[in-house]
């Protein structure tokens, strides 16, 4: 990945944008607050450009976290990303928000990523990581703590995201120890720069919801039938 490229995150809470290549982070910055990512993301991405003294002209291209996680904080990441990468003709690649996380915890072993899905669930993962290499143990998908842990007879040795937190004291029975907070974390756009050229996902049309937004479930419920894609 050189030039430097830039990477776009707003899977959670936290939105972050970072710029750099896989062995550098030129620059990164991390916003809390979910309803502030449609008006900061651009202003973030404009205050990691001038941090790392580079210009959107001099991008090589985007990555983008495709969650899964909220439904319109992956919106307006996935919009910034594909504006930028088709206005500048960008190559565009994506990969799981949650991997993100798991590097941003620990480089080396296997890590079980949750982000809070509400309704006592978690968007979980686990991957394990090699020297030049990721494994997927269990992808990225709706569990309860519960569930996740059976899935897979692979005990991770740490556990990190809001939903690890939410759910702590699941977590500490499980691993044996308590998760890593999400604000002791670096900016998860930093571990995205570092992931793409190892991880070799290709972007897709649209995020990885993880399951339909609450509006979509009562609209197909009301219908009785899917909700139309417009792009279609």
């Amino acid at each position: 990945m050189s030039p430097s490229w830039l990477a776009i995150d707003t899977a959670t809470d936290i939105a972050s944008v970072a710029i750099g290549t896989a062995d550098q982070t030129l620059a990164a910055r991390a916003l809390r607050g979910a309803r502030q990512h449609a008006a900061q993301i651009l202003p973030l991405i404009q205050q990691v450009l001038a941090a790392a003294r580079t210009r959107l002209d001099d991008i090589g291209g985007i990555v983008v976290g495709d969650g899964p996680g909220s439904f319109t904080g992956l919106r307006i990441g996935w919009a910034a990303a594909k504006g930028l990468a088709h206005e500048r003709d960008l190559p565009l690649v994506a990969l799981p928000s949650l991997l993100g996380t798991a590097y941003a915890a620990a480089r080396t072993g296997a890590v079980a990523a949750c982000y809070d899905a509400l309704r006592g669930q978690v968007f979980g993962a686990i991957y394990a990581f090699h020297p030049r290499r990721v494994e997927t143990v269990v992808a990225p998908d709706v569990f309860t703590i519960v569930t996740l842990a059976n899935a897979t007879t692979v005990t991770p040795v740490l556990a990190a995201g809001d939903g690890a937190e939410r759910y702590r004291d699941e977590i500490v029975r499980w691993i044996g120890r308590p998760p890593v907070a999400p604000e002791t974390l670096p900016p998860i756009a930093g571990s995205l720069l570092a992931l793409a050229p190892m991880a070799g996902y290709a972007a897709t049309s649209e995020p990885a919801y993880g399951r339909p937004a609450e509006a979509q479930v009562k609209w197909e419920m009301s219908h009785g039938r899917p909700l139309p894609n417009p792009s279609r």
